[in-house]
């Protein structure tokens, strides 16, 4: 694999490092010197690509603790944030349906807060610009283009470096494009969770990155989950239920014999499948565990055979996740 791939003209690190695992109440609970030790760890070991959001935790938290992982190190990494979910002040809520483990987010991005947005994240990160900012969830009720205008301003001010577009439809990311050139787009893919490969074509069209988020399907890809903590969002999941968990652990075993034949994890297959769709995907895996963090990154070296290509894709093909998906299929 090369060492890096372009987003849209935005250079980075085959594998990213998603921080949103270290909030607490997401995946269970964390304190601040073992998520500082995980990010410490990702910079490290060439995971120098760090996806954070204003939304990621109460009061920025997770924007605040990148802040304090990059500090004095802020030439060595690239730093990815959304906006959008952590209202301004006096911003209306707008509200989403999204399906998985929060059943209605709260959203607003009319150009107004904007700009606000952007100087909160850039305060909490301690930073004078923001290499990739993403509109986090689309407003339905601002138009995409307004949005995406406002976003520009913030290029021209040297706020900001690139723009991207997270959880968008292909119609959404070409009129954003229209406004304004889009480096990347993220949106959950894994190997239990495909791309809408209308959004791909897109992507490909236009030049835009792709950024997998969730690309072990939310730990699940692992093969570890087995049960959950009381205060881990996933048990709001269907895929996550313990009869359903049962079920789709049985269903994806088949994997473990192929990571096995290779000498690697689950993670990394799982990752290096990922990484062999298009030489413009960077997926963002996250994991609390630096051990883990380094095994994940090291899949970026891996080269799977195109035989071996197929018969992963033979075994996917034979399966279907029992539970909704993650995200509702409309989006």
């Amino acid at each position: 694999m090369t060492k890096t791939r372009n987003l849209g003209g935005l250079d980075v690190p085959p594998i990213g490092f998603g921080a949103m695992v270290l909030s607490p109440g997401m995946y269970g609970a964390i304190d601040d010197d073992r998520a500082l030790a995980a990010l410490t760890a990702a910079i490290d070991a060439g995971g120098t690509f760090i996806d954070t959001s204003d939304g990621y935790g109460d009061d920025a938290h997770n924007e605040k603790l990148v802040g304090r992982a990059i500090r004095g190190r802020r030439d060595e990494v690239t730093v990815a944030t959304k906006f959008g979910l952590r209202l301004a002040d006096g911003a209306e809520p707008h509200r989403i349906d999204v399906g998985y483990a929060f059943e209605r987010l709260q959203v607003n991005a009319e150009p107004k807060y904007v700009r606000g947005y952007a100087e909160a994240s850039l305060s909490s990160l301690g930073t004078d610009v923001i290499d990739l900012y993403y509109l986090h969830f689309p407003d339905p009720q601002v138009p995409i283009e307004d949005t995406v205008g406002a976003m520009s301003e913030l290029v021209a001010e040297g706020k900001v470096r690139h723009l991207g577009m997270s959880n968008v439809t292909p119609d959404e990311l070409r009129r954003a494009y229209a406004v304004h050139p889009i480096a990347a787009v993220q949106t959950e893919w894994s190997m239990w969770r495909p791309i809408d490969p209308a959004l791909l074509e897109v992507a490909r069209e236009l030049g835009v990155g792709v950024v997998p988020w969730s690309p072990l399907g939310a730990g699940f890809l692992t093969g570890t989950v087995q049960a959950l903590d009381k205060d881990d969002f996933r048990n709001n999941a269907p895929r996550f239920d313990a009869e359903s968990l049962k079920a789709n652990n049985a269903s994806y075993d088949a994997l473990q014999a192929l990571a096995a034949d290779l000498g690697i994890t689950r993670s990394q297959l799982a990752l290096a499948w990922l990484l062999h769709q298009d030489q413009a995907v960077v997926p963002i895996p996250g994991s609390r565990t630096p051990a883990h963090i380094v095994e994940n990154l090291a899949a970026a070296d891996l080269t799977l055979h195109p035989d071996t290509l197929e018969r992963i894709d033979a075994v996917l093909a034979r399966i279907t996740p029992v539970g909704a998906t993650l995200l509702q299929d409309e989006r």
